[in-house]
């Protein structure tokens, strides 16, 4: 991805993003004359924060799609979009840099839907609620981590929608040259070949749970230290194919591995949170059953195999995000 959401408690995908661990448009009823002022207000806040003005909507009919400022963010809110088109309904999809700036807009409804990260999320309400080192919420048990995202939002207005298969994670990858040499498939197959490996990744990795001190702890996984050349850029990439570096801290539906020659060694206990993709609406405006059921079309069949295609087709063949979701609408017969 070429702005992969951030893998740790996001810095303001706050992830994954973390992808290290967020837009905008209005809703409403109709408002008059009276909310033309304030609306204008927002819009030129927003603007000076990156994100793009806001418009009033004039009926139910009408939704904003919130989006955050990164490749994937941007394709599934045009596929949101366009399954809700499809239901009836006038969209409208506005980019936000990031979850600071969508999230307030979202639980104002300013904003009705927004796809998101449910570890990555509940996380970030969490630390909202109870301070930046709370007891973490969330788990590699997406059912679980749903569960306590839940009770994060309902009293913040937001009501989170069932999660499907598709997942962007923080992942680790490999040299195919290098899995092959040491017979590699998992992260438990690195522990146990007693390699001794530096990991280009975010010089936050050295002391992040999921990072250098969870591939010790976990997997056994001796490390010699970190390169500090960024969560999945081209830089820390290329640094694992030349073999300057062995590991590389990457996301689960990086789109241009093959480029690089790399390979994912699959987390198989589990370390990653389930930071499973799902769509959080704002209760009042966006929270009935036909929003629901629309979204839920999308959610049942969009897999992470399919992010991954999706991001390589706007970052690597330089599609437009909302070409890219029409097309695979029209291929899954959604839209």
């Amino acid at each position: 991805m070429s702005s992969p959401r951030p893998p740790f408690p996001e810095p303001s995908r706050s992830a994954r993003p973390s992808r290290s661990a967020g837009s905008s448009r209005l809703t409403g009823t109709s408002r008059r004359l009276l909310a033309v002022g304030a609306a204008a207000t927002l819009t030129a806040l927003l603007g000076a924060c990156g994100g793009e003005g806001l418009e009033e909507k004039d009926s139910q009919d009408k939704l904003v799609v919130g989006s955050a400022g990164f490749t994937e963010s941007e394709i599934v809110a045009n596929l949101y979009a366009g399954v809700l088109d499809d239901a009836g309904y006038s969209t409208t999809v506005k980019k936000a840099k990031n979850r600071e700036l969508y999230a307030p807009e979202l639980e104002k409804g300013r904003i009705d839907v927004v796809p998101e990260y449910a570890a990555t999320l509940a996380e970030f309400l969490n630390a909202k609620k109870n301070g930046p080192k709370a007891e973490p919420v969330a788990s590699s048990d997406p059912d679980k981590t749903v569960a306590a995202l839940k009770k994060l939002a309902q009293p913040r207005g937001l009501k989170v929608l069932p999660h499907g298969k598709a997942v962007d994670q923080n992942a680790f990858a490999v040299s195919k040259d290098y899995a092959a040499k040491h017979d590699l498939k998992t992260l438990s197959d690195l522990g146990s070949s007693k390699q001794r490996v530096t990991v280009a990744a975010g010089d936050e990795c050295e002391t992040r749970p999921f990072c250098q001190p969870g591939l010790e702890k976990t997997y056994g996984i001796d490390v010699a230290g970190i390169d500090p050349k960024g969560v999945g850029t081209s830089q820390s990439k290329q640094a694992v194919k030349d073999g300057t570096d062995q590991l590389v801290l990457t996301t689960t539906t990086d789109a241009t591995l093959d480029q690089f020659g790399l390979v994912l060694l699959k987390d198989d206990k589990h370390l990653q949170n389930a930071d499973n993709v799902l769509p959080v609406v704002n209760a009042k405006s966006a929270g009935g059953k036909k929003i629901e059921k629309a979204l839920e079309r999308l959610t049942q069949v969009l897999t992470t195999k399919d992010l991954t295609a999706l991001n390589r087709k706007v970052d690597r063949d330089r599609e437009k995000p909302e070409d890219v979701a029409r097309d695979y609408l029209k291929q899954k017969k959604l839209g």
